[in-house]
C-alpha cells in the first residue's frame, strides 16, 4: 500500500545535537517529539522516516556501529511515548575525506529520500520534511516536497539567507511540535 511520508533530520531536530552523537546513553530528544510523532502517525498515516548525514563516520569520530545504536535508543525512548520511527536512512561520507560519488547520498542532495520512496512505497505528492538547517530544506526542495524549518538551531540570518536565495521553507516553526501540527492541517486541509 502506498503511503505518505514525513521525512526528519536526526541531530538538532529530532535530538539534542552535542556534536557527532555516538553514544546512545546521551540520546535527549526535544520536547514534544514523541507527542508530535504520535499525531503524525494517527491523523495523517505517515510513515515516519530519519534522513540524516553522519560524516562524523568519515571523520574517525563515530563508527558506523555508534550511528546505529544511537538510532536505536531513540526508538526506544519513543516505543516508551508508543511512537516510533519507521526507518533510519543516513550517509556516512563528507567531501573533505570521500570521493563524490560516495557524497552522492548526503544532503541536500534527495538521494536517502528517493531510496526510502522506493524501500518503503511513499507517495511524495503529500510528503514532507522536518529539518534544522539549510540542507534539510534544499533537500526537501531537490526531492519536490514541502519543507518545514524547526527554529532549533538556525538564526535569523540564516533563514533570511534562505529567503533571499528563493529556498524558503514552507513553514518555519518554532519547535518540533509546531512543525507536526502545520504538517497535519496541512494535509488534511489539502490544497
Amino acid at each position: 500500500m502506498i503511503s505518505h511520508a514525513v521525512f526528519l533530520d536526526r541531530d538538532g531536530t529530532i535530538n539534542i545535537d552535542p556534536g557527532y552523537l555516538g553514544d546512545p546513553e546521551k540520546v535527549e530528544l526535544y520536547e514534544g517529539v514523541p507527542q508530535g510523532l504520535r499525531e503524525l502517525k494517527k491523523r495523517g498515516c505517515f510513515k515516519i522516516v530519519v534522513i540524516s548525514n553522519q560524516s562524523g563516520i568519515s571523520r574517525g569520530l563515530i563508527k558506523e556501529d555508534d550511528v546505529i545504536a544511537v538510532n536505536k535508543r531513540i526508538n526506544e525512548l519513543l516505543k516508551l511515548e508508543n511512537t516510533s520511527i519507521d526507518a533510519f536512512y543516513f550517509c556516512p561520507y563528507h567531501p573533505d575525506f570521500d570521493s563524490p560519488e560516495k557524497c552522492e547520498c548526503r544532503k541536500p542532495s534527495p538521494r536517502m529520500i528517493f531510496q526510502a520512496v522506493e524501500d518503503l512505497d511513499i507517495d511524495l505528492s503529500k510528503s514532507y520534511i522536518i529539518g534544522d538547517s539549510v540542507s534539510d530544506i534544499e533537500c526537501g526542495l531537490n526531492a519536490g516536497i514541502k519543507t518545514i524549518l524547526v527554529k532549533n538551531t538556525l538564526n535569523d540570518t540564516e533563514i533570511n539567507s534562505l529567503h533571499n536565495e528563493g529556498k524558503s521553507p514552507n513553514f518555519v516553526a518554532g519547535n518540533f511540535l509546531e512543525a507536526c501540527d502545520y504538517i497535519v492541517k496541512d494535509f488534511e486541509g489539502g490544497d
